[in-house]
């Protein structure tokens, strides 16, 4: 399957929270959009690899997007090496996105910046034809594909963003997918141990960070992305 767009998470909800309005939008525009995880969040404090799993599905049935996949890379601990470049090649080569959206080049959590070193090294190499994949469900070896673009999402960091999505319409899809993950967010009956994204101000900040970037782009919301080379345009009339 030929995908427009493929997202990578170092954890299962990354996505959703980094990228889920865009996603929504794109999907609703007639694309093909697919996730990848890189871990199944094994070490969060809250709830486990198991629920997280059953949160990942339903929150890819609300974005709507064709696929999702785990690479069960280890949480915490995955590294950017050969092996788990070449996993992710595969993954690049099997689905051809014409885009890619990974986590921000910079963030609290170690892995985020990890995922997001990892993911880009891995779609260039995806483009060089003397490596040689070949994965299970695939016949024969893979033909070379690189990605035209690879964006960064922002993340817990407040990073600069240099392009901002007007994702006005698709917020509320966007909740709702983050509060899919039920055991990750606000619950006033909670017995779990509070963490970072637990807190109401934490749930509450999904809308209030998507107004502020909007009201940067005079929309309603907007979901803000870094870049790795600068974009172009035919005209400064393409510019809104």
């Amino acid at each position: 399957m030929k995908l427009d767009i493929l997202a990578f998470g170092a954890h299962p909800d990354d996505v959703e929270l980094g990228c889920g309005a865009t996603i929504a939008k794109e999907v609703a525009n007639g694309k093909k959009v697919g996730i990848v995880d890189l871990t199944r969040g094994e070490l969060g404090t809250r709830g486990t690899a198991e629920t997280r799993d059953r949160e990942s599905e339903k929150a890819a049935d609300i974005l709507g997007v064709a696929v999702r996949d785990n690479m069960e890379f280890a949480d915490g601990f995955f590294v950017n090496d050969k092996t788990h470049k070449i996993e992710l090649i595969k993954i690049i080569r099997k689905y051809r996105p014409e885009i890619v959206l990974c986590n921000a080049i910079d963030d609290r959590h170690i892995d985020h910046g990890k995922g997001s070193k990892l993911v880009s090294d891995a779609c260039f190499l995806s483009g060089l034809l003397k490596i040689d994949t070949k994965c299970d469900d695939y016949d024969g070896y893979q033909e070379p594909w690189r990605p035209k673009a690879v964006y960064h999402y922002i993340q817990w960091k407040n990073l600069e963003p240099q392009i901002v999505v007007d994702v006005t319409g698709f917020i509320q899809t966007k909740v709702d997918a983050v509060l899919a993950y039920k055991t990750q967010f606000y619950d006033a009956n909670s017995k779990e141990p509070e963490t970072p994204i637990s807190s109401k101000n934490f749930t509450d900040s999904i809308e209030y960070r998507a107004r502020d970037l909007g009201r940067l782009i005079n929309t309603e919301h907007g979901e803000g992305f870094t870049v790795e080379r600068y974009p172009a345009v035919n005209s400064f009339f393409d510019l809104k």
